[in-house]
């Protein structure tokens, strides 16, 4: 007979994680003196799969510290202030202690009446979150796992609202060559496939081109084809740029489209009293995705979709078999099954919700504003050094640039930009990728951490700069 003492409630197993808590606290508290790397090692994958399933099983210690040694330290360190990377940013401690004592309960947080006061906190949440976007009437939302989850959970209402089982061949969307990948795929999931997906052309700024957009709506419906959504964006993973909100709104409006805003990162700017007026135009949209993980420092998977009329979630999404016929809830008290795609779903908004009890919406805000001087000292520090060139100025916490010599080729210059990426990785100092714009290989920095330094970034565009002149003298032999 299995004792259920030893299973659920182990006295070993509460000192196991006391020691693992400790430990954990006392690395992140000197993590700023620590390196930023992204460790490697060719054994340890093989020294994993030796460890094997034990079937008898071994003590609770000893696993969690194995696991804290060869398994948790391999990875690349979002938390870490110089970790510039990708968009994702760093957790609060506040949102890491909402995600203990969230799954310490172990909550199905499906339906109403299982989880009466979690649901409570969630709606309440989003409720708040619909006012922050401009959302008023009749709004609503539901917490997914991420920018993924939320965006084809809010395109499949745009789809059930504007096409049917008979025109659904005949569906359009329109998407940024900008836009993230996850909405290609999301439309392509919902049965819209590659040949009617139309990506638009980009300014200069790296924004959705309105004038052409227009073009190829109209281009579409006189082919016999049915344009239903529009996807904008706020906040580009490559640039930061934001759509020109307003415009795509009328476009829309004039021809019966559902408008999506892609927010995951950029949706969080609506918390700053400084910058919020970037994302003007919000409010004229159908949908957004807001990703918490990533500009509200959330730990994963915490996004949201957000719509301006909750009953287009519930006319996608309502079920009603004869199984939950006890917990049925209504738009009072609305099961999140009947709004998103997951019948099963952990309390997502409950970490949200205690890191705003805790922290404040100024506190936040600041955070987030701190971003946007992050990115404008990396752009000055840059400004001061010779050969390199801003590709898309400074932004949201973003900034894109490279290293140009005129006595280089684009190819060796693309390959510069490359090696000086690898270089600063390795260094263990600072996180520094690439990506492509206008067909050139540029570096790409993301500011998103409130303990980053001035000295931090000076010190990252510096060594960058270092490297770029070593590898420029080797090219010219």
């Amino acid at each position: 007979m299995i004792n259920s003492e030893n299973i659920l409630n182990s006295a070993q197993l509460e000192e196991a994680i006391e020691n693992f808590v400790h430990e954990f606290c006392a690395e992140k508290h000197d993590i700023h003196s620590q390196k930023v790397t992204w460790y490697t090692s060719e054994g340890q994958i093989e020294k994993i799969k030796q460890i094997g399933i034990s079937k008898d099983g071994r003590p609770v210690d000893e696993v969690i510290a194995e696991m804290s040694k060869e398994v948790y330290r391999y990875r690349g360190d979002a938390n870490h202030p110089r970790f510039f990377g990708f968009v994702p940013g760093p957790a609060s401690s506040v949102s890491w202690l909402g995600d203990i004592m969230t799954s310490a309960y172990n909550i199905h947080a499906g339906g109403s009446k299982l989880a009466p006061m979690v649901n409570c906190i969630e709606q309440e949440v989003l409720r708040w979150l619909c006012e922050q976007v401009g959302f008023t009437k009749n709004p609503g939302g539901v917490f997914v796992s991420g920018g993924s989850m939320a965006n084809i959970t809010a395109l499949t209402a745009a789809r059930d609202c504007k096409l049917n089982d008979e025109n659904l061949h005949l569906g359009v969307a329109y998407v940024s060559d900008q836009t993230h990948s996850s909405v290609a795929k999301g439309l392509r999931i919902i049965g819209i496939p590659n040949s009617r997906i139309r990506s638009v052309a980009t300014n200069s700024a790296f924004q959705m081109d309105t004038d052409m957009l227009k073009e190829m709506i109209a281009k579409d419906k006189e082919n016999g084809l049915i344009p239903f959504v529009v996807i904008g964006t706020a906040g580009t993973t490559n640039t930061g740029s934001i759509d020109p909100l307003e415009e795509i709104a009328d476009i829309c409006a004039n021809n019966n489209m559902w408008f999506h805003i892609d927010g995951a990162y950029g949706a969080s700017v609506l918390l700053s009293p400084k910058y919020k007026h970037l994302l003007k135009g919000t409010e004229l949209a159908d949908s957004i995705s807001w990703d918490a993980h990533k500009w509200l420092f959330q730990t994963y998977g915490c996004a949201m979709v957000l719509v301006k009329d909750i009953k287009h979630l519930f006319h996608s999404f309502h079920v009603n078999p004869e199984y939950l016929k006890d917990v049925e809830g209504d738009m009072e008290h609305i099961n999140t099954w009947d709004i998103g795609m997951e019948l099963t779903r952990p309390a997502r908004g409950l970490k949200l919700w205690l890191t705003l009890q805790v922290l404040g919406t100024r506190l936040i805000g600041s955070a987030i504003e701190h971003g946007f001087q992050l990115a404008e000292w990396a752009e000055e520090a840059l400004n001061e050094l010779d050969n390199w060139e801003v590709i898309s100025k400074a932004q949201l916490a973003m900034l894109n640039f490279r290293y140009a010599a005129d006595d280089l080729t684009d190819e060796q210059m693309d390959l510069l930009n490359e090696k000086v990426s690898e270089k600063i990785v390795e260094s263990g100092y600072a996180a520094v990728f690439t990506t492509i714009l206008n067909g050139k290989k540029v570096l790409r920095i993301c500011a998103l951490h409130p303990e980053t330094t001035r000295d931090d970034m000076r010190t990252t565009i510096h060594l960058l700069d270092t490297y770029a002149r070593e590898l420029h003298e080797k090219m010219k032999k």
